[in-house]
């Protein structure tokens, strides 16, 4: 399925910023729609400055040509890109990416989470060993990316590496090339070397490249970087050595020599990686080199190389089977073809599947993008709440004023109605106090007339227990006639403690009881136990709750034995069931004395207390 929307690609190199607008062309292809280019200068390279350089190229870039598309693959450069290949031993599918990752942490030289990185197995050696290519970027370089883009209004897609873009390039461009082939791309601060042979690949990134020729030479000459660079790309060349002559421009021939000094540095080490790709990869020998990168158009490069590895050498076109649009002049793109090798990778990666596909992009960065792709929706969410907030508050607005007008008719009626609920409360006091003052009153009136009715009681028990006792002694003794006599001496109530009326022998009683000794005269009978010694019941208040009765009656102990026992008993008994008196009633001592009577004492407790 056609893809009619265009996208860009981006190489962030060290020395220039290449990009191209692509899309998908009638035949599934990529087709080129536009270009740019930009040199960053030293600033480029250096990294207090690289990443305001780039925003700043990127921004002239597009508004400087008709750039429609903002969706683009970014390509890291090659001096911020660790790269290496790995072998691994078979083992099960499910422990891979585990071994991997080990690897990882053996190989990288950073922490693993202060970095993004991906691999991909490209094949197998004939030890059955996992041929592995293992890439990996510092975080921050690819936060610094997406800033860029953010800063430039696109939206980053895919960060790849060098190696990788170029790899697709070639693969795309120069398949059907049999034999071992090698692609050296020069770029500013670095050098990346790939091989190819029977669909398999392998790389190394070299730490030289061209700025080191302009450096060497602003030295040398004493010249500032820019200056140096600006005569490098008007006189540079490469000297071919002895049997050729020398440029008569002094600054010229400066720099050629110069140059053959870092090419012989830089084929120095392009010839140890063809050592170890044979030896150490498996690989064959190489039949055919391809030059690309900024630097690899210098004067004479291709036959500097040609001479010293004894090889064909061409220039890569990455736009070899690519579509170019119509308006774009050829002549011109030629001039910068040799630099577009990653930047075609990139383009296809937005088509069929590529030989290597890696994507560094930071789980950070992927949903800080995915957030600011959700950013209008969540605007308008955030505004439809405030709507809703606002609405909702306008509603609260009307519902507080009906609240308000309803609270202030309320406090108008409830003030009249407190005012009266005061004196309500204050005559409900007044009557409560007249109440307790009446009942008071009452008890009081109760308590005076309280003696004489207590008296009266005791009259009629005393009375009532004569007749008992009569009649008992009678039928007992068989006696016709038997007359009993009983009568009170003493009748005092148990004071409160501390009280002006107390005595102190008022509560004064044997501490023998009933059940004494003398108790066996009273009921014949050791039957129950001995009772305790009265005490006066006065409750905290001051009210009496007990009266001591001396009670004193005829002797007729000559008559019947039993009779002065059986009166005193009388007298307990009567009192026990009146409803003036309650138990316990503690009987004394009796006493016999020469006037022919006898007396007893009793402790009696009232039913109800009284005060005096």
């Amino acid at each position: 399925m056609l893809n009619s929307k265009s996208f860009l690609a981006v190489d962030f190199g060290a020395g220039s910023l290449k990009l191209a607008e692509f899309e998908q062309n009638e035949a599934g292809g990529l087709r080129l729609k536009q270009y740019g280019i930009k040199p960053l200068g030293l600033e480029g390279s250096q990294e207090a400055t690289r990443e305001a350089t780039i925003l700043k190229a990127i921004q002239e870039l597009l508004s400087e040509k008709s750039f429609g598309a903002k969706q683009i693959n970014v390509c890291a450069p090659g001096f911020h890109v660790f790269s290496k290949f790995v072998k691994l031993p078979p083992v099960d599918t499910s422990k891979v990416t585990q071994i991997i990752r080990y690897e990882a942490q053996q190989n990288v030289p950073f922490p693993l989470e202060e970095v993004v990185w991906d691999y991909q197995i490209l094949g197998t050696s004939p030890t059955n060993e996992l041929e592995v290519l293992l890439v990996a970027v510092k975080s921050e370089i690819v936060e610094g990316l997406f800033r860029v883009a953010e800063g430039a209004g696109l939206r980053l897609k895919l960060v790849d590496v060098s190696p990788a873009a170029l790899c697709n390039a070639f693969r795309y461009n120069y398949g059907e090339l049999e034999g071992c082939t090698m692609l050296l791309d020069i770029g500013a601060k670095t050098s990346n070397l790939l091989f190819f042979e029977k669909g398999k690949v392998y790389s190394r990134s070299i730490n030289i490249g061209a700025n080191s020729i302009t450096q060497d030479f602003a030295n040398e000459a004493k010249l500032k970087f820019p200056e140096a660079e600006a005569i490098k790309m008007e006189k540079g060349s490469v000297s071919l050595g002895g049997a050729y002559e020398e440029p008569e421009d002094p600054q010229a021939a400066a720099i050629s020599k110069i140059a053959r000094q870092v090419m012989t540095r830089l084929h120095i080490q392009v010839n140890q990686t063809i050592q170890f790709f044979r030896g150490q990869q498996g690989g064959s020998a190489p039949t055919q080199l391809y030059l690309s990168g900024g630097a690899s158009i210098m004067p004479y490069t291709a036959q500097f190389f040609a001479e010293k590895l004894n090889l064909p050498v061409e220039y890569f076109n990455p736009f070899k089977n690519i579509d170019i649009d119509p308006t774009l002049d050829l002549e011109e793109l030629s001039k910068y073809a040799h630099s577009f090798g990653e930047v075609v990778g990139l383009g296809l990666r937005d088509l069929a599947h590529c030989p290597v596909e890696m994507n560094l992009m930071p789980q950070s960065s992927i949903q800080r993008q995915e957030f600011t792709q959700k950013k209008p929706y969540l605007i308008a969410a955030v505004f439809s709440v405030a709507l809703v907030i606002f609405a909702v508050y306008l509603a609260e607005t009307r519902i507080a004023g009906v609240r308000s007008q309803k609270l202030a008719d309320v406090i108008q009626l409830r003030d009249p109605l407190a005012q009266k609920d005061q004196v309500l409360t204050t005559a409900l006091g007044e009557k409560d106090r007249y109440k307790k003052l009446a009942e008071d009153m009452r008890q009081i009136g109760e308590s005076r007339v309280y003696w004489g009715e207590a008296l009266t009681e005791l009259r009629g028990i005393l009375m009532r227990a004569e007749a008992r006792t009569k009649e008992g002694i009678m039928t007992k003794e068989k006696l016709d006639n038997f007359d009993v006599g009983v009568w009170v001496e003493n009748f005092s109530p148990v004071l409160p403690a501390g009280s002006p009326f107390a005595s102190s022998t008022q509560n004064a009683m044997s501490p023998q009881g009933y059940d004494g000794a003398q108790g066996d005269r009273y009921r014949g009978s050791r039957s129950q136990p001995a009772a305790a010694a009265p005490v006066a019941t006065v409750s905290a208040n001051g009210l009496i709750g007990s009266i001591n009765v001396v009670c004193r009656a005829v002797d007729r102990s000559k008559s019947s034995a039993t009779a002065n026992s059986d009166l005193a008993y009388a007298v307990k008994q009567e009192l026990t069931n009146s409803v003036y008196f309650t138990e316990p009633i503690v009987l004394g001592d009796m006493k016999n004395d020469e006037t022919n009577t006898f007396s007893f004492p009793l402790s009696v407790q009232l039913k109800r207390p009284f005060k005096l």
